[in-house]
């Protein structure tokens, strides 16, 4: 059962035009990272108050707190970021949602980084630990995204990370776009992480040609992402979890995507036909 959820603010900054968008395309959940271009953690109480009252307004829900919480230096102090994590806690509980979207750090701030990331493993392990630590007594579940340049962009090393960890709190959240973008093949990112797959983003990514730098957003099922292969498999293991919509078609970056009002309903429609295709039913 695939639960749609979205990115919304790859629609718009504008909260209410994320809304009236989300509803036609029958979608009812989001994947809250941003509104008026400032970051889920950096909003007011306010703001997240009235935010809150147009959800509710509207019929919506949360499927996670698309936090950027995991995306420092894994060398800068921890404490500090660790006051994020708390506020990305305290926000689960505002909206109703047990759900935090995480990364793994960073290499070093301090010097160039060589690609070795096993000098700083263990850092990661704790820190990551504590967060499940702390999840798990709020009975929030952590999903930590594979993405570009931090410890889990490697199958490997989120294998690694999930195994070590060993917590029902911290799970994977499967992007095959980014497995792409990072030069791996999706298809194993996807063997070797499934175990550990509760949550998957929707989007696919074009290889570069030659000399065109680092490739493309496109229309979910058009890409080298295999998404196919994917949720074809997730519905074979009885998969229950939210498919949120992260189509990047006009851009992307560490912050966030752009794909637009437009284009968005047609990354919809392409997923739910994919889906259909694997057998898979939509709740």
């Amino acid at each position: 059962m695939f639960t749609l959820s979205a990115f919304a603010d790859e629609i718009s900054p504008d909260p209410a035009e994320q809304l009236a968008v989300l509803k036609a395309c029958r979608v009812r959940f989001i994947e809250f990272r941003s509104i008026h271009k400032t970051n889920v953690l950096k909003l007011t109480d306010a703001q997240i108050g009235e935010f809150k009252k147009m959800l509710d307004g509207e019929g919506f829900g949360l499927s996670a707190i698309g936090s950027p919480v995991g995306k420092v230096a894994i060398d800068l102090p921890f404490e500090p970021h660790l006051d994020l994590f708390k506020r990305a806690m305290h926000l689960c509980g505002v909206f109703n949602c047990p759900r935090i979207r995480v990364f793994s750090y960073y290499p070093p701030a301090d010097k160039p980084f060589d690609g070795n990331w096993a000098p700083h493993r263990d850092e990661v392990i704790r820190r990551m630990s504590v967060k499940a630590e702390m999840a798990k007594a709020a009975g929030i579940t952590l999903f930590h995204e594979n993405e570009h340049n931090i410890f889990g962009d490697e199958p490997e090393r989120v294998a690694d990370l999930m195994k070590s960890v060993n917590s029902p709190a911290l799970r994977a959240a499967y992007d095959a776009a980014n497995w792409v973008f990072c030069g791996y093949d999706p298809v194993k990112g996807w063997e070797l992480t499934k175990e550990y797959t509760t949550h998957i983003h929707i989007k696919d990514w074009k290889k570069p040609k030659p000399d065109e730098g680092h490739g493309h957003g496109v229309i979910p099922g058009t890409g080298d992402g295999q998404m196919s292969y994917s949720i074809a498999d997730a519905v074979k293991r009885g998969y229950k979890g939210y498919a949120t919509m992260e189509p990047h078609l006009r851009g992307g970056g560490p912050t966030g995507g752009v794909t637009g009002p437009d284009l968005f309903p047609y990354a919809v429609e392409a997923f739910r036909g994919i889906l259909t295709a694997c057998g898979g039913v939509e709740g």
